[in-house]
């Protein structure tokens, strides 16, 4: 089935929710307004919608290959990947001084949300790039920047992150690889790198691995650990590619999902025999990025990046499962409708339970994306704002909803794609009508970038408990403004969704405050609620940005505003209000009152 971007829904979020134009006063974006937003996403749909999208069936059937170390792209991807460094797509959010646009990230969410719906083993590549850019303009060297940024910006080298081992898996403490000093100032990297998402592929010039390991004579632990660049082919002094490095991808792994991106077990200085280049072994040629011992702050750099634009994958499979969803209850004739609106069979659609299936893709995914695009808009003030104040303050609110966007965005595709497969009955066990891609790919997600549980721990030590829970509340406090609003307007729907919102809320608070009193005196406690706080406040969050569109929806249809659309964004609203918010005080009283039960039963009894 093929892809459209819903630019209505994107454009509506970017311009009320996110206010574009407020950012557009920002210094360094006084072009990105909404006229500029609106052209740049149309532009994006006609790419995504006309050459990756067609790709995505094709490389789930016939992936990326591995042979004797060479990593060969799923057909059409090297042909796609040429026209997306052409379209300068790689640089849409990173400086101009480099070669980027320097678009905000408000307008870039909704590019890569478009970019991961229509082939989401495609778009791993430029986010991992993304992530790479982002840590070398924060912590490289002027000769670093100068070296690989404008190669990166341009999509002409990719990049990747390798932080995994075999032996460590999410635990970085446990890193190995290590890297001797050189006399001309490099370092020599020895090391086995796993789940290295397109760490070996044919698609760009170079590959540009930022690489974790410990100098020799390091401390032991996350403290000893420092981060270096690694590039497939060094690159000599005339910007020109030199010989190839000491680090050869021996396998890919076979997959449940996103075959057609090739994830890389690279050997880092095994003195690699190439048949087409001589290798400089042994040891892997390393730059060290900014100071020794500090590599796991600077890779926290490109994993934030990433764990942002992983949430939005999450919307965009989301979407993309809808979407397809929908299109088969339209066309799937099956039995009467209860209500006898039709006296013969009628498409599945008609029917009370598939429509409730629908709604709740249709209103998880809605209030996810309008969740990211408005954080992306705290990020943008955060790092463009003139007043410092105000910068700290988005600052706060951006990470905060990292987590939520990570963790409640990937969790709710699971159970989006799920129900498309449900949705399509069961023709959507058969791989032929491409609802079980959507839910195989979606899986990763929870996964990859740090799985739910870590995004739960972070949410709850380092932005809730650190603080004493101040912008967790200074949050319900901006939610509890938007129930007053809601009153306001006396209309059934937002009465409805005030009260939801406000029973929502307050559940939220009483879990903030359970956590900051217990974090220390019972953090076994805290913890086996934290997967459920994580999803209490995604909902919540997403709910409240639901609620704030119904209210410039109920605006809009009073001027005549695109009627229809605003109809369908309040009964989307008021849908969330009614049968996702509602969960919250259960899962309130689960972390609560239940966590005791969670640890009750002998280890041995399990």
């Amino acid at each position: 089935m093929s892809y459209l971007a819903p630019l209505k829904d994107m454009l509506f979020n970017v311009k009320y929710l996110a206010d574009i134009e407020q950012i557009a006063q920002l210094p360094g974006f006084e072009e990105a307004g909404f006229e500029t937003a609106q052209a740049v996403l149309e532009e994006a749909a006609k790419f995504n919608e006309g050459v990756l999208a067609p790709l995505n069936f094709e490389g789930d059937k016939n992936p990326s290959s591995w042979k004797e170390g060479v990593v060969t792209a799923a057909p059409g991807f090297k042909d796609a990947f040429k026209q997306f460094v052409e379209g300068g797509w790689q640089g849409l959010q990173h400086p101009v001084d480099f070669g980027g646009q320097g678009l905000p990230k408000t307008i870039g969410a909704s590019c890569g949300e478009m970019q991961n719906s229509a082939n989401m083993s495609f778009a791993l590549c430029p986010l991992l790039t993304d992530g790479a850019i982002e840590a070398l303009l924060t912590a490289g060297s002027d000769e670093l920047k100068a070296v690989y940024l404008e190669k990166l910006v341009s999509g002409q080298w990719s990049g990747t992150m390798n932080l995994t081992e075999p032996q460590a898996g999410s635990d970085l403490a446990a890193v190995r690889s290590r890297a001797e000093p050189q006399n001309d100032g490099s370092y020599k990297v020895f090391g086995t790198k796993i789940f290295i998402t397109w760490g070996e592929h044919d698609m760009a010039e170079n590959i540009v691995h930022l690489v974790l390991a410990r100098v020799t004579g390091a401390p032991e632990g996350i403290k000893g650990i420092s981060l270096f660049v690694v590039p497939k082919f060094l690159v000599n002094p005339d910007g020109s590619l030199g010989a190839r490095n000491d680090v050869q991808c021996v396998s890919i792994e076979h997959k449940l999902g996103i075959k057609a991106s090739p994830t890389a077990v690279l050997q880092f200085g095994d003195g690699m025999v190439s048949k087409d280049a001589s290798s400089i072994g042994p040891g892997a040629v390393g730059y060290l990025v900014g100071q020794e011992n500090r590599g796991l702050e600077y890779m926290f750099i490109m994993m934030n990046a990433a764990r942002f634009g992983v949430g939005v994958q999450g919307i965009a499979i989301a979407e993309r499962a809808y979407q397809q969803a929908v299109s088969y209850a339209k066309d799937r004739v099956q039995s009467r409708p209860v209500e006898a609106s039709a006296p013969v069979n009628a498409p599945i659609i008609h029917h009370p339970d598939v429509k409730r299936m629908l709604m709740t893709m249709r209103a998880y995914t809605e209030g996810c994306r309008a969740m990211a695009t408005v954080a992306a808009a705290a990020f943008d003030v955060s790092h463009h704002h003139p007043d410092i104040a105000t910068r700290k303050q988005n600052q706060t609110v951006y990470e905060f909803m990292v987590p939520l966007i990570k963790g409640y965005s990937t969790e709710m595709s699971l159970e989006v794609t799920s129900l498309g497969v449900q949705v399509h009955g069961g023709m959507g066990y058969i791989e032929e009508t491409g609802a079980a891609q959507y839910y195989r790919d979606a899986k990763i997600l929870t996964i990859y970038e740090g799985t739910t549980a870590i995004q739960a721990n972070d949410l709850v030590g380092r932005k809730t408990a650190r603080d004493g829970g101040q912008t967790a509340k200074a949050l319900a406090t901006q939610i509890e403004t938007t129930e007053n609003l809601l009153i306001q307007t006396g209309s059934a729907d937002a009465l409805v969704v005030a009260k939801r919102l406000a029973v929502a809320r307050m559940a939220f608070v009483d879990v903030v405050n359970f956590v900051v009193n217990n974090n220390k005196t019972n953090p076994s406690e805290v913890y086996a609620g934290s997967v459920p706080y994580l999803m209490l406040a995604g909902n919540l969050m997403a709910g409240w940005q639901l609620a704030r569109a119904l209210l410039v929806a109920q605006e809009q249809i009073v001027q005549g505003v695109d009627v229809a659309f605003m109809q369908a964004k309040i009964a989307t609203a008021r849908f969330y209000a009614d049968h996702l918010l509602t969960k919250v005080p259960g899962m309130r009283d689960a972390i609560v009152e239940g966590a005791q039960s969670v640890t009750a039963l002998a280890l041995d009894a399990f």
